[in-house]
């Protein structure tokens, strides 16, 4: 069911989503650079949290406790908590932890606000650099060192124009990272290593195509309403919904996301 909202409605709903960044580039930043040890979530392999991730989804929760506590939350450290509105809050305290802790700026705090069927608003919030993208509700906007300005993705036709962006350069499974390589192949520019910033970047119309797998919900979904806002495309590598993750494609515009999807479509 498709959930409708007055003007007011929609301000308040930026208004609490600002509010959890805001308070959110006070926990990361408070660690940053600090030599802050990292934890490592993942047997056989390397998957960092930190204090930091902790202490922003902590801060992002006490918001909305006090200012929507009937919404449902879904966070990265914390998981689920449940609500009755329909709406969920989808948090990644920060996205990035591996640029995290190695102090490179390109890392973010992802806020993403969804019902059942829909993004509806999202936050892509880099606070070492002081910029932030918002998208949903009519609004698509950014703010950073050179003021305010609108989110407007690129025009970029071809792929043989493109810039293409994923964070680790093995992509995912074999198969996946050989689907990268053959679509990467096509592209002017292929860039790697930039987690949530590279959406960013595709929403302020810097780039035209960002390819990843095996990512969670709370990954895409804040980055997937600013992209949309912006009027980009986020879908999965079939053309799909990508609001739960895993294979995720977001392009500029729909004449290099069809071209994208003719290349991964085969993928297994």
């Amino acid at each position: 069911m498709t959930t409708t909202f007055t003007a007011d409605e929609q301000a308040a709903l930026i208004a609490t989503a600002e509010a959890m960044a805001d308070a959110a580039r006070h926990a990361t930043l408070v660690h940053f650079r600090t030599g802050l040890t990292a934890e490592n979530k993942l047997a056989g392999g390397f998957d960092p949290v930190t204090e930091a991730d902790r202490a922003a989804e902590r801060a992002m929760r006490a918001i909305l406790v006090a200012e929507r506590p009937d919404d449902a939350i879904l966070g990265e450290e914390f998981g689920t908590s449940p609500g009755t509105t329909g709406l969920t809050w989808v948090l990644d305290p920060i996205d990035g932890t591996r640029a995290y802790i190695s102090g490179t700026p390109t890392w973010g705090v992802l806020i993403g606000l969804r019902d059942a069927d829909r993004a509806l608003l999202g936050i892509i919030d880099q606070p070492y650099i002081g910029e932030r993208f918002l998208g949903g509700f009519g609004t698509a906007l950014m703010r950073g060192p050179h003021g305010e300005g609108d989110l407007v993705t690129r025009a970029t036709a071809t792929l043989a124009e493109a810039t293409i962006f994923t964070t680790f350069p093995e992509v995912g499974t074999a198969d996946e990272g050989a689907a990268f390589a053959a679509l990467a192949r096509h592209c002017r520019l292929t860039r790697y290593g930039m987690d949530c910033y590279a959406y960013a970047l595709l929403a302020a119309g810097q780039v035209d195509l960002v390819v990843e797998a095996g990512l969670q919900a709370y990954d895409i979904l804040g980055p997937l309403a600013v992209i949309e806002a912006a009027g980009g495309i986020v879908t999965d590598w079939r053309g799909g919904p990508a609001l739960e993750g895993g294979r995720v494609i977001a392009a500029a515009n729909p004449a290099i996301h069809e071209a994208a999807l003719a290349v991964l479509e085969p993928t297994p």
